[in-house]
C-alpha cells in the first residue's frame, strides 16, 4: 500500500517513515503543503497521513488539492490540535480519521488498516484470482494453497497487478508504485521483482499468471 506522509518536523518525519516501511507501506514523504499538493498531482495514494500545521500551505490547503471521485486517498489527519472544533473542522474539510499528538505509533498503523477496510470502490479486502489470495491487511498471499514467501517489492507488485487486472504498467511505473517517487534505482530493477516473483507462483503451480506486453510492460489478464 502506498502512502504520502506529511510533516515539517524532520525528525518526526523520518521517524514515522522509517516505521511505516518496517510495517509493509511505501511511504514518499513531503515537508511542506505545497510539497504534498505536487506530490498528490503526480502520482496515486491509497493513503495520505497529514499534519495540519504545516508551512507554505497548510493541511487544510491539501485537503482541498485531493482530487475528486473514486480514486481520492484516504485521509489520516496527525495534529497537536486537540480542540473538538479542529477535529470536526478536519474531517468536514475531507479527511477520513483524525489523531493527536503525541501517539502510538502501532495506533497509527492500526488507523491505516482500518481505514483500508472500509468499503470503497478501488479497493477490495482480499484479492484472488486464479488460484492466488493475496490479503493486503495482513500482509499474507498464497497460491493453491501454499503460502508465498515474497519480499515487500514482489507482494507489492502482486498486489498492484493483481488490484488493476487488465491493466499494462510500464516498468516506470511499476517501479514508481513498489519503491515509491525518491527511490533510486533503475527501471530495470523491476525485471529482477517480476523474475523473482514468476518463479515462485510457478513453484505453486500458477506458472504464466503474469504476461509481458512487449514494449509496454506487466499485467495479470
Amino acid at each position: 500500500m502506498k502512502l504520502l506522509l506529511v510533516e515539517d518536523s524532520e525528525r518526526l518525519r523520518a521517524t514515522l517513515a522509517r516505521g511505516l516501511h518496517a510495517a509493509g507501506f511505501t511511504a514518499d514523504v513531503a515537508a511542506d503543503g505545497v510539497e504534498a499538493a505536487g506530490y498528490l498531482a503526480t502520482y496515486g495514494y491509497d493513503f495520505v497521513v497529514l499534519d495540519l500545521g504545516l508551512p507554505r500551505l497548510d493541511g487544510f490547503g491539501v485537503l482541498r488539492a485531493l482530487p475528486a471521485g473514486g480514486e481520492r486517498p484516504r485521509v489520516l489527519v496527525l495534529s497537536a490540535r486537540d480542540q473538538v472544533a479542529d477535529r470536526v473542522d478536519a474531517l468536514n474539510a475531507g479527511a477520513d480519521d483524525y489523531l493527536m499528538k503525541p501517539f502510538a505509533f502501532e495506533e497509527l498503523v492500526a488507523r491505516l488498516h482500518a481505514l483500508a477496510r472500509r468499503p470503497a470502490e478501488t479497493h477490495v479486502d482480499v484479492l484472488e484470482h486464479a488460484g492466488v489470495r493475496l490479503d493486503p491487511q495482513a500482509r499474507r498471499a498464497s497460491a493453491n494453497g501454499s503460502v508465498l514467501q515474497l519480499t515487500p517489492r514482489e507482494f507489492g507488485l502482486l498486489e498492484l497487478l493483481l488490484r488493476h487486472r487488465g491493466r499494462v504498467f510500464a516498468r516506470a511505473d511499476i517501479l514508481e508504485r513498489i519503491a515509491g517517487s525518491e527511490s533510486e534505482a533503475s527501471d530495470r530493477s523491476v525485471e529482477v521483482v517480476v523474475f523473482g516473483l514468476r518463479r515462485k507462483l510457478a513453484d505453486a503451480g500458477c506458472d504464466g499468471l503474469i504476461e509481458n506486453r512487449r514494449g509496454a510492460g506487466y499485467l495479470i489478464p
